[in-house]
């Protein structure tokens, strides 16, 4: 089924039909998509993040096939510790260290294309897939409730985790707690480990590494759920001049003269499920600048020296697009995915472990590492 998503002064349903084939183009016969297809000679990477992504948007345009055949690439390479390899090039792994938050998105990959199709069949055959990837990545939260953001392959854990990286696997956990239910499977202690992380995210700057240069530390806490309401709008004005250059779009570092298509699209879905929707939109419609004339999007525009840059027109910006495009129209079932999750509003929540975090009575000897 193809849905007629639009925004008007933005796109059209056949505008974003040209988008979504622009990502097909670029899709390897194994079903693998990459950030782009070579540019100069100089393939882009696959990794396994971008690719959910990138399928989540041609299940919006109603291009199926082409989804699925991501879905099962996805599947087919998974290793036994529930990891995917950090990237891929033309098929070969180049970094082979295990991602958290890549893992752990396969569950709103999943949890969307059951939205999308209603296929229950795809599920139980991902739902293994799913369960081994959330199991490596709650085998790299420390107690405090953060989640360190690699193992080496080495089979080391870094020493750090990332905020974005972290308020991505929130929503992933909370998706994969909804399809254990939906299969009738249930996994509280995935919950448990949702709730903590999501406080930490909120509460505890210090759980993370600064990387608040990058645009993503802004706004993903919000995107992700665990700031909204109220503190969505004050975490949103704390900074927003610093990223958002009017008439442009979003900066993708605070300290260069470079906005993002990706970046800007993320902003306003995180805008639109923080209910700040005009802004959404205004930012939507800024950001067409970057539209190519066969439907794919520059990645970027360098604007001190008036050129796109990198220089290519990427899979997960186009993706990026389309998924603000829907969530804008409402147009799919897979629209409110960054609002509610199994009819539940995905939002902040509650520590399920205070004293762990430091916010209980008692105070923590060593609040870090238990599972590690």
């Amino acid at each position: 089924m193809r849905f007629e998503v639009t925004v008007p002064g933005a796109v059209t349903a056949a505008d974003l039909q040209a988008t979504a084939r622009s990502i097909v183009a670029q899709q390897e016969p194994s079903g693998a998509i990459p950030w782009f297809s070579p540019v100069d000679d100089v393939p882009g990477h696959v990794d396994a993040w971008n690719h959910i992504e990138a399928a989540m948007a041609l299940s919006v345009a109603g291009l199926h096939g082409p989804a699925r055949r991501a879905y099962e690439w996805l599947r087919s390479v998974q290793r036994p510790d529930g990891s995917w390899p950090a990237k891929w090039v033309l098929g070969q792994v180049t970094e082979p260290g295990g991602e958290s938050n890549h893992a752990a998105y396969v569950a709103v990959g999943v949890w969307h294309e059951l939205l999308m199709t209603g296929d229950d069949g795809f599920v139980r055959r991902m739902w293994p897939a799913v369960r081994r990837a959330i199991e490596f990545v709650l085998g790299l939260q420390t107690r405090r409730g953060e989640i360190i953001w690699i193992r080496h392959e080495s089979g080391e854990p870094a020493d750090h985790a990332l905020l974005t990286g972290c308020s991505s696997i929130y929503q992933s956990l909370r998706c994969a707690v909804a399809l254990g239910e939906h299969l009738g499977e249930p996994q509280p202690d995935w919950e448990l480990a949702a709730d903590q992380l999501g406080h930490v995210v909120a509460k505890h700057p210090e759980a993370f590494a600064d990387k608040s240069r990058f645009s993503m530390d802004w706004y993903y806490p919000v995107l992700g759920g665990p700031i909204r309401g109220e503190a969505a709008a004050r975490h949103f004005a704390a900074h927003w001049d610093t990223f958002v250059v009017p008439g442009l779009g979003c900066r993708c570092v605070s300290d260069q003269p470079w906005v993002t298509a990706a970046e800007s699209c993320e902003l306003v879905m995180a805008l639109d499920a923080a209910g700040e929707r005009e802004k959404a939109l205004e930012l939507f419609r800024t950001i067409q600048h970057l539209r190519h004339e066969d439907g794919s999007y520059w990645t970027g525009w360098q604007f001190e020296n008036r050129r796109h840059f990198p220089g290519d027109r990427s899979t997960y910006t186009a993706a990026a697009v389309i998924l603000a495009a829907d969530a804008l129209a409402g147009s799919s079932p897979g629209s409110r995915i960054f609002k509610e999750i199994a009819g539940r509003p995905l939002g902040p929540s509650a520590a399920a472990d205070p004293i762990a975090c430091g916010c209980g009575l008692l105070p923590v000897a060593n609040p870090v590492r238990t599972r590690l």
